[in-house]
């Protein structure tokens, strides 16, 4: 009786162990989740925080066009708030889709402030508007190797918590799917065009 008391707890305690491990596991790939979009989060305040330089620097040209201006301003406020809610929860799909949206919107309002920057030749050549230009273009290429390891990383996440036996884990203890920073739209898949030269 004392010997299958000692194998019903010796097994007992390997199937504790393992699923310590499971989750522990789990975990580890969450947090690199994190750590991934952390590194994003860097990028994307950088873009945020240049983005009034660009539209002040503008402003003094384009008196004319202030709807474009204040679509900027409004679009980049948006994306910030949304790229705030991520970072709260990396692997929260439905925040990461909200900041896919706001990053498109912010995408746009560059795109129309970039065709109404092509009418004021004086603006083109500003030399603070070069700078802020050559500073959001490396911005945008950062943003775009820190998005594939981002992507790298959740792939990695979602495989690991879909593999049996780790699902059942995954299921038991919440780890939700995390989703891609993906661009859905073929338009968005490029930098956005801030070339005023």
């Amino acid at each position: 009786m004392f010997i299958i008391f000692l194998v019903l707890g010796g097994v007992g305690i390997l199937l504790l162990l393992w699923i310590v491990g499971m989750y522990n596991k789990l975990v580890v790939g969450r947090n690199r989740v994190k750590n991934a979009y952390a590194q994003i989060d860097v990028q994307l305040t950088r873009r945020y925080d240049l983005i009034p330089n660009l539209v002040e620097t503008a402003k003094g040209y384009m008196k004319h066009e202030r709807e474009t201006l204040e679509a900027v301003t409004e679009a980049r406020n948006q994306a910030a708030a949304a790229a705030k809610a991520v970072a709260g929860d990396p692997t929260n799909a439905g925040a990461m889709h909200s900041l896919i949206g706001a990053e498109g919107a912010l995408a746009g309002s560059l795109g129309r402030l970039n065709v109404a920057v092509e009418a004021y030749p004086d603006l083109k050549a500003s030399a603070n508007m070069l700078q802020v230009q050559e500073e959001l273009t490396s911005t945008e290429n950062k943003v775009s190797f820190a998005r594939q390891g981002y992507n790298d990383s959740v792939m990695h996440y979602n495989v690991m918590r879909e593999k049996f036996p780790d699902n059942i884990i995954a299921s038991m203890f919440s780890f939700n799917e995390a989703a891609m920073f993906e661009i859905e739209d073929d338009s968005m898949k490029e930098a956005p065009k801030v070339d005023f030269s």
